[in-house]
């Protein structure tokens, strides 16, 4: 018999990184709701702490962790510690990521600093974090990687604000699909599942600074609010007609690192309404 979804994750130990807020503590709350024990990882100590104990006062186990994607140093210490206190890692979620650099809402063009910051975080971000684990995973020969992409990594229709500004953070998230697709080929003999999640259109903080960058490029947009930007844009292009939350980037992220998915591999699944479909 399958064992119910709420507790097929048991046991298990989770690391997500950028999980101090948006995605990130979605993706955190769902996967100790299913039974992981979950280092929340982030730049944001406080934050992180705080997601922690919102876990554990719903009756989950969690701690924070400091952990910056873009130094290999700080991920590889991160991971240490993890298997210190737990002896394994069995769920990597490399989820930090960045629009842009800081200002990057108020500029209609991007900036060598918005290439800069984009790429370390997102890109080396994500190699850094996958690097620090494998090795644990590969003694083990178990593990489960999941990278959050976006849809706007599969199209630039997939992208909400297609302007210059953007092209940073669109490129990122392409780049991380193929990364996805890399890895779980160089993996899958160490018994290693390697999937990607495309999240649609979720108002976050992150949101709300798009949606200022978009009205930077459309000044039809102007006379509106950021939330009315991004309900606009929902309507527009989703057709289920609604916006995720992070709760359902989290249950893409359980249901894939679950063994229900364990034939599942090199994959990048969509959770955008229906807005891209490819």
């Amino acid at each position: 018999m399958t064992e119910p979804a709420t507790r097929q994750l048991e046991g298990r130990v989770a690391l997500v990184t950028g999980a101090a807020a948006g995605i990130g503590r979605g993706i955190a709350l769902v996967l100790a709701s299913r039974g992981a024990a979950v280092a929340v990882s982030d730049m944001n100590l406080d934050g992180a702490r705080s997601v922690a104990t919102e876990i554990e006062a719903a009756g989950g186990r969690a701690y924070a962790l400091v952990g910056n994607v873009a130094d290999a140093e700080s991920m590889v210490a991160t991971a240490g510690e993890i298997v210190r206190r737990e002896g394994r890692i069995d769920i990597c979620v490399a989820n930090a990521g960045v629009p842009g650099a800081a200002g990057y809402e108020d500029r209609s063009s991007y900036t060598q600093e918005d290439w800069n910051v984009v790429l370390d975080v997102n890109l080396r971000g994500m190699v850094n974090t996958i690097d620090a684990v494998v090795h644990h995973m590969k003694e083990r020969r178990s593990g489960k990687i999941v990278t959050i992409a976006s849809q706007a990594g599969r199209t630039p229709h997939g992208a909400v604000v297609f302007h210059e500004a953007m092209f940073p953070y669109v490129v990122s998230k392409a780049a991380a699909i193929q990364l996805t697709h890399l890895t779980a080929t160089r993996l899958a003999p160490y018994n290693i599942n390697v999937n990607a999640v495309c999240p649609g259109i979720l108002w976050t903080a992150m949101w709300d600074k798009v949606a200022r960058s978009q009205q930077q490029a459309n000044p039809e947009l102007q006379a509106l609010s950021p939330r009315e930007v991004f309900d606009r844009g929902v309507r527009q292009r989703t057709p289920l007609g609604r916006p995720q939350t992070p709760e359902d980037i989290g249950k893409a992220v359980a249901f894939l690192v679950s063994d229900d998915a364990s034939e599942i591999t090199g994959q990048a699944l969509n959770v955008n309404g229906g807005a891209v479909m490819n």
